[in-house]
């Protein structure tokens, strides 16, 4: 059993002639050199999604409960954030310094099945999959609503597509009815999208997959593309994720992990890719969406990590009319349910497409795109 912390940087030596030989978005998108881009001259609204695969614990990052047993609080310590009364774990201290510039909605909730799958295709498009019936992604309305862009293919996803995290069904990253003319084009080669970009710049991102990801979305949307999903991982098996059972078999993940690697790996990038996209005056049009699919159990499991748990989770919102510096929903004391606030994923999706300037009550193939009111405090 291998266990891949994904941390080695693999773009040097790569020419510019190898990047625009590999370097096109998918079948029938057009090949694209990002070298003097500037920040496309619109006042729509395109968004970065970053897919928290595996399914962070609140409990370790953004919903610490240090009053709470032992066996449930966790081993990690609250720090303060630049917004008084706001804290996180102490693993994100570059969070903690830009907290004023990011929402933390820490009341999701669901209660289907504690599956990725199912939290995968609720989060993704504000309903759960009924037999057939597929739901297509934010990005694919996106696509559908407003299209290409100055050349640029309107959905991208980076770097891999989602594979097996147990379940055989869709992983709500397509394009469903609206056609594979709307689905993600591929990015497979996402960090030769980086070139350009000097060896400063995309250290301040992280030397690994996911870091570099993030710097090629933010270059993607200056480019034109509408929306970029990054998938911080492709699966859950076999590699260091979010989803911490710390199993000795195939889901080694351990709390000691987001120590080590998942914090300070997320740390690194979110905060590289906000400050970027602020200083370039970017992040008033482009919405920042960070989450998993559910949470974690509050109880510490017998091995020291913790199982897949809907009760509660926390989402990250910033950019595109959020107002940062706020917490909305609370946890319960353990960390367990929501206690005031219960948001579902349909009105996570409700909240994505109204800060897209996108109406969730508008009818597409003769459904309402989400039956949810926006999570409104957040703007």
């Amino acid at each position: 059993m291998s266990r891949s912390r994904d941390n080695q940087d693999t773009t040097r030596g790569v020419s510019r002639r190898d990047f625009l030989r590999t370097g096109s978005l998918g079948a029938g998108a057009v090949g694209l050199s990002l070298a003097g881009v500037q920040a496309a001259p619109t006042k729509e609204v395109n968004c970065i999604l970053l897919f928290l695969v595996g399914g962070p614990s609140q409990l370790e990052t953004f919903d610490l409960k240090p009053d709470a047993p032992s066996d449930i609080r966790g081993p990690f310590r609250p720090i303060r954030t630049n917004v008084p009364g706001v804290d996180l774990c102490e693993h994100l201290p570059r969070m903690a310094k830009r907290a004023d510039r990011f929402a933390i909605l820490r009341s999701v909730h669901h209660l289907s099945a504690p599956i990725h799958e199912t939290g995968q295709q609720m989060m993704q498009t504000g309903r759960l999959f009924r037999g057939d019936t597929e739901y297509p992604h934010f990005g694919a309305v996106v696509s559908h609503l407003r299209g290409d862009r100055g050349g640029a293919p309107a959905n991208v996803l980076l770097p891999h597509v989602i594979g097996n995290t147990g379940v055989s069904i869709s992983h709500g990253q397509g394009a469903g009815a609206l056609g594979e003319r709307h689905a993600p084009a591929l990015k497979s080669a996402a960090r030769r999208l980086a070139l350009d970009e000097t060896l400063d710049t995309r250290s301040r991102y992280g030397m690994n997959t996911f870091g570099q990801s993030c710097l090629a979305a933010r270059r993607l949307v200056e480019a034109g593309t509408r929306f970029v999903t990054v998938n911080m991982f492709d699966t859950v098996f076999n590699n260091i994720t979010w989803d911490c059972h710390a199993d000795s078999g195939s889901l080694p993940a351990t709390l000691d992990d987001y120590r080590t690697t998942l914090c300070p790996m997320f740390d690194q990038a979110y905060s590289a890719l906000l400050d970027d996209l602020d200083q370039r005056g970017m992040l008033g049009n482009t919405l920042v969406l960070a989450m998993g699919k559910f949470g974690r159990t509050p109880q510490i499991n017998p091995r020291g990590g913790r199982d897949h748990w809907p009760g509660v989770w926390s989402v990250l919102f910033a950019g595109a009319g959020i107002r940062g510096g706020q917490v909305v929903g609370s946890s319960d004391r353990l960390g367990a349910e929501p206690r005031d606030r219960p948001t579902s994923p349909a009105e996570v999706a409700a909240t994505v497409y109204t800060a897209l300037g996108i109406d969730p009550a508008m009818t597409l193939n003769g459904e309402p795109l989400v039956e949810a009111k926006p999570v409104r405090e957040l703007f």
